[in-house]
């Protein structure tokens, strides 16, 4: 089977830069390809979640949470209907993500092994000054399959 491997540019909040509570990176309801790709959780549960067990570049084995939180679902004044992959916060700060890296997470096969990294975002070459056209860069904070 032919590795997969999904991508996600970090978020300033993904990493921690906005003095915020991070809940984990979150993990689109849309996107059927990386949540089939994931462990698959039961909705009729209330917040079903899996541990993942993740190599990183350097050899370490760590444990990451994969949750749906779904109390919108099961409780009448929930309001939370998301997923999200947490217990990152460690891994992201001692490979010192930044808002613009990329988080990416593979897999070779079904019974494989997770594999997670953090890729940092390439140099921004400086500004000309010329009288040319305006460039405009657009970011995006989602998920992305990398062939």
């Amino acid at each position: 089977m032919m590795e997969k491997t999904f991508a996600k540019t970090l978020s300033a909040n993904d990493v921690g830069e906005t003095d915020a509570h991070m809940g984990g990176i979150l993990v689109p309801k849309g996107d059927g390809e990386l949540l089939a790709f994931l462990p698959k959780l039961d909705p009729g549960v209330l917040n079903p979640s899996a541990w993942i067990e993740c190599s990183t570049p350097d050899g370490q084995i760590l444990r990451l949470r994969f949750v749906y939180y779904n109390n919108k679902l099961h409780a009448p004044k929930g309001t939370r209907n998301e997923y999200r992959i947490t217990w990152l916060t460690k891994f992201l700060r001692e490979s010192g993500a930044k808002s613009g890296d990329t988080f990416q997470i593979s897999r070779e096969n079904e019974d494989g092994p997770y594999r997670i990294e953090v890729v940092p975002a390439r140099a921004e070459t400086p500004a000309q000054e010329d009288d040319g056209p305006v460039r405009i860069k657009l970011s995006s904070y989602v998920w992305r399959r990398v062939h």
